[in-house]
């Protein structure tokens, strides 16, 4: 159980554990995606799935989009037995905030407070993206049913400035970008004027050739600014779908140091 409010104290020293950990094991990008793919399973229309842990639980952690992730959850392990206090999903998302801030990215405002809940509560495979597909999917399948804009979509997709894909986890192989574990926007530029040797997905290509998702697209390559601030926002809202704030949560969320 989680008892509420987290200290400063207490958020600091969380805060120090996960850097510590990022710097013995840059698996920064992984973090983010086990925060994402929690998070990212949310209906708004059925009030189901979100930030709420259920994806350290078999189905959901053996869904084909979350190959590789029990290894995610397995890592925190140890963080968590150190803040037994602190939920498991309000750990994913930090952990998440925290890889992105020592990654050279935003810093992202959070709040303490997401319950856990019961294995019963998993969500059908299904409820995350598919990268063979373009942007119809992505707007129609995906964000829209959790209740997300078209502005979001493309600025949530510049997290794939970290990390690359493994074929034994997606499929595909290779990554987004020249620095895999520096968070800038170089995903974006990428997109106008491609790289050898970089990936590409479909998924992708869409953000560069869809009316609705290009000005976004074309401003995250023109600015980094402009990225950081908007993809703060949209993963701060990300972060908090589905959440039925605990009583004692943090009133609001706050960015840390």
């Amino acid at each position: 159980t989680t008892t509420m409010p987290v200290s400063a104290e207490r958020r600091a020293e969380l805060r120090n554990a996960l850097k510590a950990m990022y710097l013995e094991t840059p698996c920064n990008p992984i973090m983010v995606r086990l925060a994402w793919h929690d998070a990212g399973t949310y209906c708004d229309a059925t009030k189901t799935g979100g930030a709420n842990a259920s994806i350290r639980f078999n189905p959901e952690n053996g869904h084909g989009a979350n190959a590789g992730l029990k290894w995610a959850v397995e890592k925190l392990e140890p963080i968590h037995a150190q803040f037994p206090e602190i939920s498991y999903a309000d750990l994913y998302q930090f952990a998440s905030v925290i890889a992105i801030a020592e990654a050279g990215g935003p810093k992202i405002p959070f709040r303490f407070g997401r319950p856990d809940v019961p294995a019963e509560k998993c969500t059908p495979d299904g409820r995350l993206p598919d990268a063979n597909k373009t942007g119809e999917h992505l707007r129609n399948d995906i964000f829209h049913r959790m209740g997300l804009t078209d502005q979001d979509i493309v600025a949530l997709s510049g997290a794939h400035a970290l990390g690359r894909c493994h074929k034994d986890r997606s499929g595909f192989e290779g990554a987004w970008t020249s620095e895999p574990l520096k968070f800038d926007n170089e995903y974006f530029k990428n997109l106008f004027n491609p790289k050898e040797g970089l990936l590409l997905l479909s998924s992708d290509k869409c953000l560069a050739e869809d009316p609705a998702f290009k000005g976004f697209a074309q401003q995250y390559a023109d600015n980094n600014d402009t990225f950081f601030n908007d993809y703060a926002a949209s993963h701060k809202k990300l972060s908090e779908l589905g959440v039925q704030w605990a009583a004692e949560a943090d009133a609001e969320a706050t960015v840390d140091a």
